[in-house]
């Protein structure tokens, strides 16, 4: 069974609906090794985990400028994981999609993410284990 495609999925309606329409950038099967779990054989050797990430942006002026500058450098999200997969201390993989989500959206400008975080065969008889969380940017106060 394959995995979801999250970026084949759209933002979801209501920000639509709101007339926010936004351009999705994609990171798909980022690999890595990390420390992360709550049972005793996952907290002393580093296991392999996979991230996928959908960003939602309204249209970047990169549509425009043909700059990279002007919208969400996918490279630059890559190595922020890579950094992300070192120096966390969390055990739930929730905790740990929730921090790429904020980052996401507080370090990149993102105003919608879809983050999908998994642990590729953690039990014999399972493919995949893992999470799905979506957020978005807080409506500053004062805004409908």
């Amino acid at each position: 069974m394959t995995a979801p495609r999250p970026h084949l999925h759209p933002a979801p309606a209501d920000l639509a609906s709101e007339g926010a329409v936004l351009d999705l950038i994609f990171v798909e099967g980022f690999t890595g090794q990390t420390v992360i779990g709550i049972h005793d054989s996952e907290l002393h050797r580093p296991q392999t985990i996979r991230i996928d990430l959908t960003a939602g942006v309204p249209r970047p002026p990169a549509c425009d400028t043909d700059q990279i500058g002007d919208t969400i450098d996918y490279g630059v999200v890559r190595e922020r994981l890579q950094r992300l997969l070192k120096e966390h201390r969390l055990t739930l993989l929730e905790s740990f999609a929730q921090t790429i989500a904020d980052i996401l959206i507080g370090e990149f400008g993102a105003h919608w993410v879809r983050v999908v975080v998994v642990k590729p065969r953690k039990f014999d008889d399972v493919e995949s284990v893992g999470v799905a969380i979506e957020r978005r940017r807080p409506v500053p106060a004062g805004k409908p």
